[in-house]
Protein backbone atom coordinates (compact mmCIF):
# COMPACT_ATOMS: atom_id res chain seq x y z
CA UNK A 1 0.00 0.00 0.00
CA UNK A 2 1.34 3.37 -0.95
CA UNK A 3 2.40 6.43 1.92
CA UNK A 4 0.39 9.13 2.11
CA UNK A 5 2.60 12.25 0.89
CA UNK A 6 2.76 14.78 3.39
CA UNK A 7 1.81 18.31 1.56
CA UNK A 8 4.77 21.39 2.30
CA UNK A 9 2.72 24.01 3.78
CA UNK A 10 2.36 27.64 1.11
CA UNK A 11 2.09 30.29 4.18
CA UNK A 12 5.66 32.13 4.66
CA UNK A 13 6.65 32.13 8.25
CA UNK A 14 7.00 35.09 10.33
CA UNK A 15 10.20 35.94 12.46
CA UNK A 16 8.36 38.52 14.27
CA UNK A 17 9.40 41.56 12.28
CA UNK A 18 7.12 43.59 10.19
CA UNK A 19 8.38 46.60 8.87
CA UNK A 20 6.83 49.36 6.22
CA UNK A 21 7.52 48.49 2.45
CA UNK A 22 8.48 52.03 1.55
CA UNK A 23 10.88 54.16 3.51
CA UNK A 24 11.58 57.94 3.47
CA UNK A 25 13.27 57.80 0.89
CA UNK A 26 10.37 56.39 -1.84
CA UNK A 27 7.64 58.82 0.30
CA UNK A 28 10.00 62.07 -0.70
CA UNK A 29 10.07 60.10 -4.25
CA UNK A 30 6.21 60.36 -4.39
CA UNK A 31 6.01 64.07 -3.32
CA UNK A 32 8.75 64.76 -5.58
CA UNK A 33 6.53 62.80 -8.56
CA UNK A 34 3.54 64.68 -7.22
CA UNK A 35 4.90 68.29 -7.28
CA UNK A 36 5.98 67.37 -10.69
CA UNK A 37 2.43 65.99 -12.42
CA UNK A 38 1.14 69.45 -10.19
CA UNK A 39 3.42 71.74 -12.21
CA UNK A 40 2.90 70.08 -15.69
CA UNK A 41 -0.99 70.55 -14.95
CA UNK A 42 -0.22 74.71 -14.20
CA UNK A 43 1.78 74.82 -17.19
CA UNK A 44 -0.61 73.36 -19.07
CA UNK A 45 -3.19 75.58 -17.76
CA UNK A 46 -1.55 78.82 -19.06
CA UNK A 47 -3.57 80.98 -20.94
CA UNK A 48 -2.34 80.63 -24.63
CA UNK A 49 -2.98 77.49 -26.25
CA UNK A 50 -0.16 78.07 -28.78
CA UNK A 51 2.18 78.88 -26.21
CA UNK A 52 5.50 77.19 -25.44
CA UNK A 53 4.84 75.80 -21.87
CA UNK A 54 1.49 74.15 -22.55
CA UNK A 55 2.36 72.49 -25.48
CA UNK A 56 6.09 71.23 -25.22
CA UNK A 57 7.10 71.19 -21.33
CA UNK A 58 3.35 70.13 -20.00
CA UNK A 59 3.97 67.35 -21.53
CA UNK A 60 7.03 66.06 -21.16
CA UNK A 61 6.51 66.64 -16.88
CA UNK A 62 3.57 64.80 -17.07
CA UNK A 63 5.27 61.58 -18.79
CA UNK A 64 8.27 62.05 -16.48
CA UNK A 65 6.20 62.24 -13.43
CA UNK A 66 3.60 59.52 -14.44
CA UNK A 67 6.12 57.32 -16.31
CA UNK A 68 9.66 57.68 -14.85
CA UNK A 69 9.42 59.44 -11.05
CA UNK A 70 6.18 57.73 -9.99
CA UNK A 71 7.90 53.96 -10.63
CA UNK A 72 10.90 54.50 -9.55
CA UNK A 73 9.53 56.19 -6.16
CA UNK A 74 7.38 52.75 -5.81
CA UNK A 75 10.04 50.59 -6.29
CA UNK A 76 13.04 51.53 -4.91
CA UNK A 77 15.00 49.95 -2.45
CA UNK A 78 18.51 50.21 -1.08
CA UNK A 79 20.62 47.91 -1.99
CA UNK A 80 21.81 47.09 1.82
CA UNK A 81 17.44 46.09 1.95
CA UNK A 82 18.23 43.88 -1.21
CA UNK A 83 20.85 41.85 0.18
CA UNK A 84 19.66 41.65 3.86
CA UNK A 85 16.16 40.19 2.45
CA UNK A 86 18.25 37.97 0.33
CA UNK A 87 20.21 36.68 3.12
CA UNK A 88 17.10 36.38 5.56
CA UNK A 89 15.21 34.65 3.02
CA UNK A 90 18.25 32.00 2.84
CA UNK A 91 18.43 31.18 6.24
CA UNK A 92 14.82 29.76 6.60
Amino acid sequence: MARPVKKKSTKKRRTGEQTLPLTRINYTLLLVGVGVIILGYLFMSEGSVDGFMPITISPLLLVIGYCVIIPVALLYRKREEISRKAETTSKI
